[in-house]
């Protein structure tokens, strides 16, 4: 029976794509790029296109809704397994490409627990990938945690109370899917002191880069859904 792969192609730079991940891409038969609207180009895919031959392989483009309705979600997640599945059986490995990580906030997290519950003799191996969290602190210079330091990544669709309270509980606090709540986390920001130890990256590792440390331009901006603050305690910046 071929495999299944699910590869993390880290948040948008080739070049920090994993050998084995270069490897497995290069050769499997069938590979499977997520998309939350099919008019836009798959951000996964576009990182991944040096390494393959699209007139050898076979590339799929699959939507995934972007809403929370899971009444919507469950369908597309169920197709997409079905997809594999059917590819599988055919003796054709499957790459299933995301950005970052397959298994951090990924839609393969889904696909996973329906392909083991349904499919469970397929074999998955799973390429771990850089998170746009290492990236950007790393194009920022700035280090995460050190010592015993704690840190928390919140999705900041968890609200601005949960917010306020890792920023109490932890010294280092990484938001992720900003854009719906931007302007009332900068302003919880500046009401606890945190405007000069902020930083925030959009589509880190591609071309449309951006890395913003001064809070006059983080606030002028219009952020993107690829986008995330990366927020310290004032002694660590």
């Amino acid at each position: 029976m071929a495999n299944v792969y699910a590869v993390g192609v880290g948040p948008g730079d080739p070049e920090l794509l994993t050998r084995k991940a270069e490897r497995i891409l290069r050769r499997v038969d069938v590979i499977l790029a997520p998309v939350s609207n099919p008019a836009e180009a798959s951000v996964a895919l576009e990182t991944i296109r040096e390494f393959i031959d699209e007139n050898r392989q076979k590339v799929i483009i699959h939507q995934f809704p972007m809403t929370s309705d899971r009444a919507l979600l469950i369908p597309a997640w169920q197709e997409a397994a079905a997809l594999i599945s059917c590819h599988v059986a055919s003796g054709r490995d499957v790459a299933f490409i995301t950005i970052g990580d397959p298994l951090f906030y990924s839609t393969f997290i889904y696909l996973l627990r329906i392909l083991r519950e349904q499919w469970p003799d397929i074999r998955i191996e799973i390429v771990p990938g850089i998170s746009s969290i290492n990236a950007s602190a790393a194009q920022a210079g700035i280090p995460l945690v050190e010592s015993d330091e704690k840190m928390a990544v919140i999705p900041a669709t968890a609200g601005i109370e949960q917010i306020a309270a890792a920023l109490i509980q932890f010294e280092t606090v990484v938001l992720l899917k900003v854009k719906p709540l931007f302007a009332e986390i900068l302003e919880l920001l500046r009401r606890s002191g945190r405007e000069r130890n902020t930083l925030f990256a959009e589509r880190v590792g591609s071309s449309r880069q951006k890395i913003l440390t001064d809070f006059a331009a983080i606030s002028a901006h219009s952020p993107e859904y690829l986008s995330l603050l990366i927020v310290k305690q004032p002694y660590s910046f």
